[in-house]
């Protein structure tokens, strides 16, 4: 059973999230050639106080 995590920001719509879910979900399945039931995607959303690039949180970005 494949399990995929995605770490992204908050800010995205449900519906976009839906949609990534599917197109992970398919493209998994196909690379792996398991069925689509079998994969688990976890999606973990942060606040941009949380994220920093290069030293500098996201939050704090212009």
């Amino acid at each position: 059973m494949p399990i995929v995590t995605v770490e992204m920001l908050k800010g995205r719509t449900l519906e976009q999230k839906r949609q990534m879910a599917k197109e992970v979900t398919e493209a998994v399945s196909r690379s792996v050639n398991c069925p689509k039931e079998s994969v688990k995607v976890i999606i973990n959303e942060m606040d941009t106080e949380n994220f920093a690039e290069a030293g500098v949180l996201r939050c704090d970005k212009k």
